[in-house]
Formats: structure tokens, C-alpha cells, sequence
């Protein structure tokens, strides 16, 4: 059976127009909110997270014109899907290993460790993803990338006529959200500055955050030894959205913050 196109999976017909994707996202992702899927169960969680971003992917493409046409001619150009071949038998020299012998680790230990991971895992996936979902709303012309050690990589869109300068924007979830946090993210952000007039605004994600006084000295301190960078970092509480706020934090990034805050 061929896999969904874009246009299936927001439920909408390949004309639809721009205003109706974007009710149809509207709707369709107010149903996956992490809020609304925390009282089940793990594995509806999992596929919650997993349909949440297939409709931030497709309306990400088919809210920008440009990317849509592509993709509409791309759809027109494809050739029916093949069905899978059957899976191959397994001869003895290419069979399976057999597993590892078992860790010494006591069995409640492993299993807290197992679900604290799945937890985080989570977490983390259903934070980004709500920041996806808050921007591709939000309009804010952002283009995805990817910066190693962080979660979510965004930066600005060439603006057609000109304007202020936006920052580029860093998000990476870790537990916890402390001095040590911020010192390692300053570290790895400072990493992808490559002229003086770079902004970074780095979104620090957690669900277990250190009193703002660390934070303040922390961030204080990274400041002090380099004065020259730009950067900006913006410890969160993501069960509240509550935020460590500098003074100087954009415009874009407080803006995002009262968003993801209220649901919006």
C-alpha cells in the first residue's frame, strides 16, 4: 500500500487552498498536544510524537509556495510504489548472532534506567516538536538545519527586502537545565558563529531547572569570558514554559516563549 502524501495526511484535496491547510493543521495537531496524550500510555505517547511531526513536515511544505510547487510536481512525476519483497530466509552463515549474555545490572535497575530513557526520550521529542509547531504558525521564516549537539537548528530566511537581522536560533534538551548545562551549551553554540555580527538565541529545555540565581551567575560568567560572541541563552522549564529571560533576548525568541506559554 503506498504511503501517505502530504495532502493525505492533513486530510485535505491536492487544490485545497493556503487558508484551508492551515485550519486543517490547526485542528489536526490540536489532537496530538502533548498535554492531551500525558495520561496515556507510553506506546500512544510514542505515536502521538510521530504524528505530530508528519504534520508539521507537511505543513511546513505545503504552507510555502515555492516548496509546494516542487513537491506537487515531484507527486506528478512518481511512479507507483512497488510492494515490499518478501523477506529473505536466513542461511546459516548470515543467520542472526545470538544476544549478549544478560548485564549484571540488577532487573528494577535496568528497568528504571530503560523507562527513565523512553521518558526523556519523549520529552524531548514532543518539546521539539512543539517548537516546530509554535513557529510553523507563527510564520516566523525560519529554515531548518542541523548543528551538532542540539535537538532543533533554525535559521533566519533572507528577508526580500531587507530589515533587521534575526538571530539564529538553537534548541537542546537536557536533564538538568544547571551551570554545567550552560557552560557546555555556550561551548557547543559559540561553535557555529563565524562572524562577529552573528546573534545566537540558544533555548535551553528541561523539566528539572536549577534556581535562577545559578543560572544568572552561570550565564553571568560565560558572558565574562567571552565578550566578543553574541549569543544569548534562555534556560526553560518546558512543563510551564517558564523562562530564565535576559533583557536583551529578540524579539522572535519572547515572542515564541508567550506562544508555546499559552497553547497558541
Amino acid at each position: 500500500m503506498p504511503s501517505k502524501n502530504h495532502y493525505d495526511v492533513l486530510e485535505v484535496a491536492p487544490k485545497a487552498p493556503a487558508d484551508e491547510i492551515k485550519r486543517a493543521f490547526r485542528v489536526q495537531i490540536a489532537r496530538y498536544h502533548p498535554d492531551k496524550v500525558q495520561h496515556l500510555g507510553k506506546e500512544f505517547q510514542e505515536m502521538a510524537a510521530g504524528r505530530a511531526a508528519e504534520l508539521t513536515e507537511a505543513y511546513r511544505v505545503l504552507s510555502n509556495e515555492t516548496e509546494r510547487a516542487e513537491y506537487d510536481r515531484t507527486l506528478a512525476a512518481a511512479p507507483p510504489s512497488a510492494p515490499p519483497p518478501p523477506p529473505a530466509a536466513h542461511s546459516p552463515s548470515t543467520a542472526p548472532s545470538p544476544p549478549p549474555p544478560p548485564h549484571a545490572e540488577a532487573p528494577r535497575a535496568r528497568a528504571y534506567t530503560k523507562e527513565r530513557a523512553s521518558r526523556d526520550q519523549f520529552v524531548r521529542k514532543a518539546t521539539v516538536e512543539k517548537i516546530r509547531q509554535a513557529l510553523a504558525l507563527a510564520g516566523t521564516g525560519y529554515d531548518e538545519t542541523q548543528v551538532r549537539g542540539f535537538d532543533i537548528a533554525l535559521v533566519p530566511k533572507p528577508k526580500l527586502f531587507g530589515g533587521g537581522k534575526r538571530p539564529r536560533l538553537l534548541g537542546r534538551f537536557i536533564e538538568p537545565v544547571d551551570a554545567t548545562a550552560v557552560a557546555d551549551a555556550w561551548s557547543l553554540a559559540a561553535r557555529w558563529i563565524s562572524s562577529p555580527k552573528d546573534e545566537i538565541c540558544v533555548l535551553l529545555l528541561g523539566s528539572s531547572v536549577a534556581p535562577p540565581r545559578e543560572l544568572a551567575e552561570a550565564i553571568a560568567e560565560q558572558r565574562r569570558k567571552n565578550r566578543a560572541a553574541k549569543l544569548i541563552i534562555i534556560p526553560i522549564d518546558v512543563r510551564t514554559w517558564d523562562a530564565h529571560m535576559p533583557v536583551d533576548a529578540p524579539g522572535v525568541c519572547r515572542d515564541l516563549l508567550t506562544r508555546l506559554k499559552s497553547g497558541n
